[in-house]
């Protein structure tokens, strides 16, 4: 019974989160979860909340689409999702977490505190299909699908509109593909099939909720949004993640 509420809180939470921003289920999800559930099941679940909460967000939320925009980062995820996915059993789940968490620590806050960001004009298509890639693999890992593309498209000084739109629905492709593979690979199992209605049940409302706090957003208030929920799921990364390791030692 206590791991069903940790489940529904993490879903809840993750939610308002994705709702408001575009992204951000997977890595809110599973720092709470991290606490109680299992890794693999805590992992497809994340994947799962995330592709219902985009579904959600892309019936309601349709601004700044830009197909030509989108394409190299959903050809790069997909390229990046199998080697993900073969990633995943044999990855040392702490020292992942770890190692992002401490990325997302120290680099969301400097950005929050840099007035004039530089915008960062080099690569055009082969550069952001690159960064599709990164965020393919770091799906097939987890659900963790949209926070290098995140902070690509705030370094490419996008609208809000337009960032949230390109995230929203490469977010939607990846998670799709990734639940796809766990189907396929037996990781997604029938088991667990009342903990995923669980999990929709949970996200709905807060995605809505979430979605609704977005429009009211400034550019500036957006950008200061996407990384401060950055760095919290950094900081909650490293809380699960610095006790395992330092069991080891």
């Amino acid at each position: 019974m206590e791991m069903i509420a940790i489940i529904a809180l993490g879903a809840v939470i993750a939610g308002f989160v994705q709702g408001l921003s575009g992204f951000g289920f997977g890595l809110t999800a599973l720092s709470v979860w991290a606490w109680m559930v299992e890794p693999g099941l805590a992992a497809v679940l994340a994947v799962f909340g995330g592709l219902v909460g985009q579904i959600i967000a892309a019936v309601t939320m349709r601004r700044g689409f830009s197909l030509a925009l989108l394409a190299p980062f959903i050809l790069g995820g997909f390229a990046g999702i199998p080697l993900g996915v073969f990633l995943l059993p044999p990855l040392d789940i702490a020292m992942f977490k770890a190692a992002l968490g401490t990325f997302l620590v120290l680099w969301c806050p400097a950005m929050l505190f840099v007035r004039d960001m530089p915008r960062i004009r080099f690569g055009g298509r082969i550069a952001d299909a690159l960064v599709g890639l990164i965020g393919g693999v770091m799906g097939g890992l987890g659900g963790f699908t949209g926070a290098v593309p995140t902070l690509w498209c705030t370094l490419r000084g996008m609208d809000k509109d337009t960032q949230r739109a390109v995230i929203q629905n490469f977010n939607l492709a990846m998670l799709t593909a990734t639940m796809a593979a766990y189907f396929a690979t037996g990781m997604a199992q029938a088991v667990a099939l009342p903990l995923y209605a669980l999990v929709a049940l949970a996200v709905t409302v807060p995605v809505l909720a979430g979605a609704r706090f977005y429009v009211g957003l400034s550019e500036q208030r957006f950008r200061q949004t996407v990384l401060t929920v950055l760095t919290l799921a950094g900081i909650a990364m490293l809380a699960s993640a610095v006790p395992a390791l330092i069991g080891r030692l």
